[in-house]
């Protein structure tokens, strides 16, 4: 593993010295610049997705690399039909789909497009030219016809958006449509995969995905009763039929139900693109404490194939103060980093103003600032 070996390290210390490496280059007084050097891009627990398939590329199959990021566990398996719920729009005010065989308790024609629109609480099934066909009070599932796993349903009219199983439609609060997707398991890992990384990546990786990726469907839930899943980053990134393909399907099939587990239980894997050089522990991250022990600071030699495992940003002191406006007082002066994790990304750290210091957590610089990761260093230079 490669480290990250900066000046601005001193930061911890003092806010301005700026790194020996830049002196050279240091702009005049009257053009002063907060440099911030890093590593990694995402989160930084449990899997990379790029070391991943470093190692996979150095002959590692899917169990080490899985064993490798998520610590003390065993494979087991799960049924493949266990169902997940996707919410794919929210509060729309017309869905339109095709592919269809059944609408509620009615036929419909696969080959004929239809429409659903939300009217005082209740759903209303509509032809394509607006002809009224029926009215339903709540719920509404819609399905394709033959087994769901060759079926799909072209939601919008865009058949690059076409899912397996149903689509349930429900009446939301703000006079619109939600629309979930109610998927097997492993359809729905198969449309995981392929919207995560590279079908082209090795056959390694792609199975290591398949079971981060199943595991993280069942243990987790974003909506409580409504729905399982975001169809993006806020869970997982899902991209029904059109992410598939024949390497994708092959590394679904070929982890059929397996899971992550530690003492017995299925664990949330979490997973992100570049380490950097090491993941975090979930101990000194996100609030976790002792319970989450298969989430442990791991070395990740193999990541540096990924284009963010180095990374540099600059900006003026201006352009950082207002990014982080509400947090500095007076004005922005620096930052300087109180505690770091394992890997070390920034746990904490003050945000020094003219007017006094705020403290505030890696996460919210990450966010305010636009980092990739928070595997950061700061330094302001320039200053007279």
């Amino acid at each position: 593993m490669r480290r990250l070996v900066l000046a601005v390290c001193s930061l911890a210390a003092t806010v301005f010295a700026p790194p020996a490496s830049e002196a050279s280059s240091r702009p005049g007084p009257s053009h002063p610049v907060l440099i911030i050097r890093g590593a990694g891009f995402g989160h930084g627990l449990g899997m990379s997705q790029y070391g991943a398939r470093g190692y996979a590329l150095h002959g590692r199959g899917y169990r080490f690399i899985l064993r490798h990021y998520y610590s003390g566990t065993r494979l087991a398996r799960v049924s493949t039909t266990y169902p997940v719920r996707v919410l794919l729009q929210s509060g729309v005010s017309t869905v339109s789909f095709s592919g269809a065989s059944a609408v509620g308790d009615l036929g419909a024609d696969p080959g004929r497009s239809y429409q659903i629109t939300a009217e005082g609480g209740r759903l209303v099934f509509r032809s394509s030219s607006g002809r009224t066909l029926a009215w339903f009070p709540g719920t509404l599932q819609v399905s394709g016809p033959g087994p769901v796993q060759l079926g799909g349903l072209a939601l919008n009219g865009q058949s690059s958006h076409a899912y397996h199983g149903l689509l349930e439609l429900d009446p939301s609060g703000s006079g619109g449509i939600d629309v979930v997707n109610q998927v097997a398991l492993d359809d729905y890992v198969a449309g995981v995969v392929g919207s995560e990384i590279q079908p082209s990546w090795p056959m390694e990786t792609l199975k290591a995905q398949a079971v981060a990726a199943r595991t993280y469907a069942i243990t987790t839930s974003a909506g409580g009763n409504l729905f399982d899943q975001y169809p993006d980053a806020r869970s997982q990134v899902y991209g029904g039929v059109a992410a598939e393909d024949a390497r994708t399907l092959a590394a679904t099939r070929a982890t059929a139900g397996e899971v992550v587990t530690y003492a017995g239980r299925p664990v949330v894997t979490y997973f992100f693109s570049t380490s950097g050089g090491r993941t975090e522990d979930g101990r000194r991250s996100w609030g976790f404490s002792g319970s989450t022990p298969w989430l442990r600071s791991v070395p990740d030699p193999y990541d540096a194939g990924s284009p963010k495992h180095r990374w540099t940003i600059r900006m003026s002191p201006d352009a950082a103060g207002a990014r982080l406006s509400g947090l500095v007082k007076g004005r922005f002066r620096g930052i300087r980093v109180l505690r770091r994790g394992a890997s070390p990304r920034v746990m904490t750290a003050q945000i020094v103003g003219t007017g006094g210091d705020t403290t505030v957590s890696g996460d919210t610089l990450k966010a305010r600032l636009g980092l990739p990761d928070t595997w950061a260093y700061f330094a302001v230079v320039g200053y007279s």
